[in-house]
């Protein structure tokens, strides 16, 4: 509901940045982008506190890394992100392979309360951000051309892109792969010139939308549940009063409920789309899921201890199913 004011003079609205490094105009990503600035500017429209959003898409201020800069230090003052670990390796830890398994332990882990949104918030803050919620897209595989893999063993030999935030290149490496970590805007001249045979750790929609011409195969690993992040700068948060917090707060944490409650359709959706382009869709049997987590458990699990610290590793064993 609208509130009227009357006799009252208006300063000029403030106005914030918005962006993403994933994701142009009319994208899923772009278009929650689209959908968290209207409803911000919906929610403080016709009052005193009107905030205005300028929404900057895939590549417009910078690659991913460029961009998380830009809102470490200000420049930017929101995101929907996939953060990077340059400034700090615990945001990294939602790519730990085979910590979630489905999407209720996905939810629970990060819901408001969740044990991952609580340490999410705390690695935020930390860095001078603050946290609204994830932004989940489902999980991740590997889309190959030629040949694909199933097993350690029938992944030998073949290279893979893989994004570089920590730990990601270490458990493609586990899972059997060779890594190479480049950046988004580089992956597809390099399955182009056969640089790499394959993108990995992405859902089947990323894979679908910009490689399907020059991939095969995708074979659903489920080694990480891929989710971007909700975030903004903390000394632009700092800036808002309270009626302005909250028409922020409240309108990410729309973006975030809506994006649980349509994901995992959405992905089936691209699956279906892939399936009907071509593309072969591979689901791992229990015992080659169960086989591949055993084993990039055994060997990633051990080295993130140095990186994130033992009692936050200890969260992750106690909360994390047992194989």
């Amino acid at each position: 509901m609208l509130t009227f004011y009357s006799g009252v003079a208006f300063s000029e609205p403030v106005e914030l940045r918005m962006a993403t490094g994933s994701g142009g105009p009319g994208s899923s990503v772009g278009n929650s982008l689209d959908q968290w600035a209207a409803l911000i500017e919906e929610k403080t429209a016709g009052t005193p506190d009107e905030i205005k959003v300028d929404v900057f898409y895939q590549d417009e201020l910078g690659d991913q890394k460029e961009l998380f800069d830009l809102l470490v230090v200000g420049e930017v003052d929101m995101m929907i992100n996939w953060p990077m670990t340059s400034y700090d390796e615990r945001m990294g830890i939602r790519n730990v392979p085979y910590m979630i398994f489905d999407w209720e332990q996905a939810f629970n882990a990060y819901k408001s309360g969740g044990w991952l949104n609580e340490i999410y918030s705390e690695v935020h803050a930390d860095l001078g951000l603050k946290y609204f919620g994830a932004y989940p897209e489902g999980f991740s595989g590997v889309a190959t051309r030629d040949k694909y893999a199933t097993t350690v063993e029938e992944a030998k030999g073949i290279t893979v892109r893989v994004p570089s935030n920590f730990p990601n290149p270490l458990t493609i490496e586990a899972m059997g792969y060779t890594p190479v970590a480049l950046a988004w805007g580089e992956v597809y001249t390099s399955l182009q010139t056969g640089v790499v045979d394959g993108d990995s750790g992405n859902v089947i929609y990323w894979d679908y939308e910009y490689f399907r011409d020059v991939l095969d195969y995708y074979v659903r690993t489920r080694h990480t549940f891929v989710s971007g992040m909700l975030s903004m700068n903390q000394n632009s948060w700092d800036s808002l009063n309270e009626f302005q917090k909250n028409a922020v707060a409240d309108a990410a944490a729309e973006i975030s409920s809506k994006q649980f409650e349509n994901a995992r359709a959405f992905d089936q959706t691209y699956v279906e789309k892939a399936i009907e382009s071509g593309m072969e869709y591979i689901e791992l049997t229990d015992e080659e899921l169960l086989s591949l987590a055993r084993k990039t458990r055994g060997e990633v699990w051990p080295e993130i201890e140095d990186a994130f610290g033992k009692e936050l590793v200890d969260k992750i064993r106690e909360n994390a199913p047992s194989l």
